[in-house]
C-alpha cells in the first residue's frame, strides 16, 4: 500500500493485532467464505461470539450448510476473508484484510465458524494472530462509528485536516498532493498523504486513549492545539519580517 514506510514517521501507540482484527470484523459489513462449494458473499450475517467464534446467519439452502455437515472431522473447512475498506475515498481504500481458516459446524440454525489459523495483512506486513488472543481481544470502541466520523472531518472540516498537517514532517509531506483522514482509533489518527505517483500514511497519536467519542473530540483538539502552536514560531517570523520592512 504505497511508501508510508518510506515516511520516517513513527507508528506509536498502535492499536495490537488481535484488536485491529476484531476491529475489522466489527466495522465490516460483509465478509467472503471460501469452501469446497465455491466461494459466497454474506452482507451483514456475521457477528463474533465471546468465544472467539465468527457465527453467520445463512439461508436454509445455503451450500455451506452442506460443507459444513460434510466436512472431514478435525480438518479446515472454510476460510473466512474480510477487507477493510477507507470510507474516505483515497488512493488504494483497502486498509487491510483478514483471513480466517478454520472448521463450520451446525449451531442453532446458523453456521459458527471456529477459526483454527489468523492472519492479518496491512501495510506493514501480515502477521499471525494467536487464537486465544483473538478471543481474548476487543474490537475498537471507535470502531462502529469510524466511517461517520472520518466522512464528516473529510467533508466538513478540510481546514482541520489542513492544520493537522503541521505536525507531519516535510519529509513526508514533500510532493504532497493531497491529505485525507484515512484512519482513527482510541489510540490515534492516520492520514494518507498522497503524492503524483505515489502515497504515504502518518500516524498522529493521541495523548492518551479515546474510550468514547466526547474523549475522541477532546484527543482531536489537542491535536489541532499541537498544530497551531507549531505554526505560530512561523507566523510570528513572518509578522516581524513585515514589520521590519
Amino acid at each position: 500500500m504505497g511508501d508510508g514506510q518510506g515516511d520516517g514517521q513513527t507508528w506509536t501507540a498502535a492499536p495490537a493485532a488481535a484488536e485491529r482484527a476484531r476491529s475489522v470484523i466489527a466495522a465490516a459489513w460483509s465478509c467472503a467464505v471460501m469452501a469446497e462449494s465455491g466461494r459466497e458473499e454474506f452482507v451483514g450475517a456475521h457477528s463474533v461470539a465471546d468465544d472467539g467464534r465468527v457465527l453467520l446467519r445463512v439461508a436454509r439452502d445455503s451450500r455451506l450448510l452442506a460443507t459444513a455437515v460434510c466436512a472431514p472431522r478435525g480438518e479446515p473447512s472454510a476460510v473466512l476473508e474480510f477487507a477493510d475498506v477507507a470510507p474516505v475515498p483515497v488512493r488504494d481504500r483497502i486498509r487491510a484484510r483478514l483471513w480466517l481458516a478454520g472448521r463450520l459446524a451446525v449451531e442453532e440454525g446458523r453456521l459458527a465458524f471456529e477459526p483454527t489459523r489468523l492472519v492479518l495483512r496491512q501495510s506493514s506486513g501480515a502477521v499471525v494472530i494467536g487464537r486465544a488472543e483473538f478471543a481474548a481481544a476487543a474490537p475498537d470502541p471507535l470502531a462502529a462509528a469510524e466511517a461517520r466520523l472520518l466522512t464528516h472531518l473529510a467533508d466538513c472540516h478540510g481546514d482541520a485536516v489542513e492544520r493537522l498537517t503541521r505536525l507531519v514532517g516535510p519529509a513526508s509531506l514533500h510532493g504532497a498532493v493531497r491529505v485525507r483522514p484515512l484512519a482513527v482509533d482510541r489510540h490515534g489518527l492516520t492520514l494518507r498523504v498522497e503524492r503524483a505517483r505515489a502515497h504515504g500514511d502518518v500516524r498522529l497519536p493521541f495523548h492518551r486513549p479515546a474510550d468514547d467519542l466526547a474523549q475522541l473530540s477532546e484527543r482531536v483538539h489537542v491535536l489541532l492545539g499541537q498544530a497551531g502552536a507549531a505554526a505560530r514560531p512561523r507566523a510570528l517570523h513572518r509578522q516581524r519580517a513585515e514589520g521590519d520592512g
